[in-house]
């Protein structure tokens, strides 16, 4: 694997469904009964679902997104009319790592869960760091190693709104992105104790691709009544970088000064850990390990975009899926906002070369 797919949506929010329906229907819909089937399993949610128990959980999520983002929530009817898949179906699939989270606290919790799925690094380069005074926000994008073929990027034009370009995965609306007003998203997955019915945090990146100015991207995250726990990092044209580690009914805010403001998946505040559900000891030491390591990466300053490609393959940074977890890096990207450039690879980035696109 090496370039991901590219997928031009453009026109209204059904147009854009339905025209990401009918490219991908078919992957779409395996990769939906496999994260539905998984988010029943006790292993992802410490207790055990039936398919129904399942899809009346997201159900009851409806409501929230279509409150939350109408107009986002007509681009999933758009998909769900062609694929044939239910709008619960795919609220599942968007957000499944959010979705687990409010299994999870359904269940009344556990000690922990045998699997995870987050495995992400992800930085904020500021300008003063950058070689070209032109910082950068990058991520590995780290998850179940059977995820990788489906990873696409996404070409936006919706009308009425900022053009974007987004890492997904099929059915998926967007889950790291740039848009062209100078707004870059990203993503590392936390572990919540405290799910609740309401919004999926896909859904989140994508209202953040729609403003032009990152308070107003900031607001859509602290604002959100949140399904799970998240951390999102925000990063514009102007060089103002922010760090949020949400969680249902709390948001954790720093900015970003003169280092790289670097998160994995682990929290790094009191009140944000309070809320978090127990880690095994070496899925903590991972986060822990690239952590420092992507800090010790990006002290120098005077970096360059293949500098941060290196950091992406760094070994302790890249992920390599290995049994029983089989966990592994299923991409990264690299964007700088200022010149409205990203950088992407499907698969392990040490194994593959970079395609170079442009908002």
């Amino acid at each position: 694997m090496s370039t991901p797919r590219l997928l031009l949506l453009e026109g209204t929010p059904r147009e854009m469904g339905r025209a990401h329906g009918r490219a991908l229907g078919e992957q779409i819909r395996r990769y939906t009964a496999e994260r539905v089937t998984l988010a029943g399993s006790a292993a992802w949610t410490g207790h055990s679902l039936g398919r129904d128990e399942v899809l009346a959980l997201a159900q009851d999520c409806v409501s929230e997104h279509e409150s939350y983002a109408p107009d986002l929530m007509d681009e999933i009817a758009g998909i769900a009319e062609v694929t044939g898949l239910g709008v619960a179906e795919l609220i599942i699939c968007n957000g499944f790592t959010d979705f687990i989270d409010l299994v999870y606290a359904r269940g009344g919790g556990a000690k922990e869960t045998a699997r995870v799925e987050d495995d992400c690094t992800a930085f904020i380069v500021p300008d003063s760091l950058s070689a070209d005074g032109r910082g950068f926000f990058g991520q590995t994008w780290d998850m179940h190693a059977s995820s990788a073929p489906y990873v696409v990027l996404l070409h936006g034009r919706p009308t009425g709104a900022p053009a974007f370009l987004a890492f997904s995965l099929t059915g998926c609306i967007g889950m790291i992105g740039m848009n062209d007003a100078g707004i870059a998203i990203g993503i590392n997955n936390l572990l919540g104790a405290e799910g609740q019915v309401g919004v999926t945090w896909p859904f989140v990146v994508r209202k953040v691709l729609q403003q032009t100015d990152i308070e107003d991207a900031l607001a859509c995250i602290t604002g959100a009544r949140l399904v799970g726990a998240h951390n999102f990092q925000l990063f514009d044209r102007h060089g103002s970088g922010i760090n949020i580690e949400a969680m249902p009914g709390h948001c954790a805010v720093s900015r970003c000064g003169a280092q790289a403001l670097v998160h994995s998946n682990h929290c790094l505040t009191t009140e944000t850990v309070t809320r978090c559900r127990p880690r095994a000891a070496a899925s903590q030491a991972s986060s822990e390990a690239r952590l420092g390591r992507a800090q010790s990466l990006l002290a120098e300053g005077a970096l360059t975009v293949d500098g941060l490609m290196a950091v992406t393959r760094d070994p302790v940074i890249c992920v390599r899926g290995e049994p029983p977890l089989d966990m592994q890096t299923c991409g990264a990207a690299i964007m700088q906002p200022a010149s409205g450039r990203l950088w992407a690879v499907q698969g392990l980035p040490v194994d593959s070369p970079y395609a170079e696109y442009s908002l």
